[in-house]
């Protein structure tokens, strides 16, 4: 079986388990938390996986470290640990927001653009394009390319809006060069 369905499944247990106990949004925050602690420490996961660190050691890691988390949490990165499916953590992670964000109607985009976009702009971005996918929130994570001249670029899930310079230009080329 595929990491990526094992990783759903822990996901869609602790989901269930999350909403049984209407503590979604609290494990939902704890989750950022854990994204964030695995993203900026990169030695986190290899000592977890790593086979001759005992797997005593590494749950009370996991207990000392998240001490304040939900015991749910908790005991599903222990059960991970257990079952030597460290590698798995990340996206456990991943799907779980990705669980809480389908069920309170949140897109997540990534946006191009030249410079660093206001609040403001932001936010119109957000509106516009939440509407336009029956949505009531985008999440933007805002990247600053300077190769596309103008205007923004939206990735959300695999689809993506080119409203750049750039991009207007390479259709153009692309529109005279079919045209010969």
């Amino acid at each position: 079986m595929s990491e990526a369905i094992v990783a759903k499944r822990y996901a869609d247990a602790l989901f269930q388990l999350a909403e049984e106990k209407n503590a979604v949004d609290q494990l939902e925050q704890q989750f950022y938390i854990l994204q964030e602690v695995f993203e900026n420490n990169k030695e986190l996961l290899p000592f977890l996986k790593h086979p001759r660190v005992n797997n005593e050691k590494k749950k009370q890691l996991i207990r000392e470290t998240f001490k304040d988390f939900s015991s749910d949490v908790v005991n599903t990165l222990s059960l991970l640990v257990d079952r030597h499916r460290e590698e798995l953590i990340p996206s456990v992670i991943s799907h779980f927001i990705e669980l809480v964000h389908d069920v309170k109607g949140i897109a997540e985009a990534s946006v191009y653009s030249v410079r660093e976009l206001s609040e403001v702009e932001k936010e119109q971005l957000s509106q516009v394009f939440a509407k336009k996918l029956g949505k009531t929130e985008l999440k933007i994570t805002n990247i600053v390319d300077p190769s596309i001249l103008g205007g923004v670029r939206l990735k959300i899930g695999n689809t993506i809006y080119d409203g750049t310079i750039s991009g207007k230009l390479e259709r153009i080329e692309r529109n005279i060069v079919s045209a010969k």
